[in-house]
């Protein structure tokens, strides 16, 4: 079996990337990783040759190009059910698509006023009503999961899935911009910082040397 090839962007910056590669760190599988540095010249040609969209994340994989997050996490949960990146209850399998398809497609003010750059700490921006409700409703939601589904263990679902995937770089986001948080949301950010291959994600962006001025945000002047 031919080993599978992760694409990715710069991991100090590209959250899907990120949603990705901690699926399929999960499934325990040998793969290799391609990093193509974002906004630098000639990186959409570069991504073009991997897959039509021009985008990360990309995974090669028994002669396919599987793109999109989301999509490679289906993937990912099919070729490798053992890993349990869905909860085998049908309830609260159902309650995990909706709330990973939910960041999926939404949370725009989230996304626009916290850029993901998550080697940066002690980043300060002046939120907008907007964005203080989709803050709202990411506790809400977590509280929620883990109420409903998580009393097995310490995630979103109890054990790890494709949801907590979707929602890790969302804590991030939360760890940079100094986010005051409480509760169930606290204790899920404080448990995700400690997860060792968010540890090891965070530990290879901060070697990073690439700068994206536009996700550079919140900076002290």
């Amino acid at each position: 079996m031919e080993q599978m090839q992760l694409v990715i962007g710069n991991k100090a910056y590209s959250s899907w990337s990120m949603r990705a590669w901690l699926a399929l760190k999960h499934t325990q599988a040998v793969f290799q990783e391609i990093v193509v540095p974002l906004d630098v010249p000639g990186y959409k040609q570069k991504l073009l040759a991997h897959a039509p969209t021009g985008k990360v994340p990309v995974l090669k994989a028994d002669g396919l190009a599987i793109w999109d997050s989301l999509a490679i996490c289906e993937y990912l949960a099919e070729r490798f059910p053992e890993a349990r990146l869905w909860p085998q209850d049908t309830a609260a399998r159902a309650e995990a698509r909706s709330v990973s398809a939910e960041m999926h497609s939404g949370f725009p003010a989230i996304r626009r006023e916290y850029p993901f750059n998550c080697r940066a700490t002690d980043r300060h921006v002046q939120g907008t009503g907007e964005l203080e409700r989709e803050i709202g409703r990411v506790q809400a939601l977590w509280s929620r999961c883990r109420e409903r589904f998580g009393k097995g263990g310490p995630w979103l679902f109890g054990h790890f899935t494709t949801a907590d995937c979707m929602y890790i770089p969302v804590a991030l986001r939360f760890v940079t911009y100094g986010t005051q948080l409480s509760g169930t949301a606290a204790d899920y950010v404080n448990k995700m910082q400690q997860f060792p291959a968010v540890r090891e994600w965070v530990a290879a962006a901060r070697l990073e040397k690439e700068i994206i001025e536009a996700d550079e945000v919140g900076r002290a002047r």
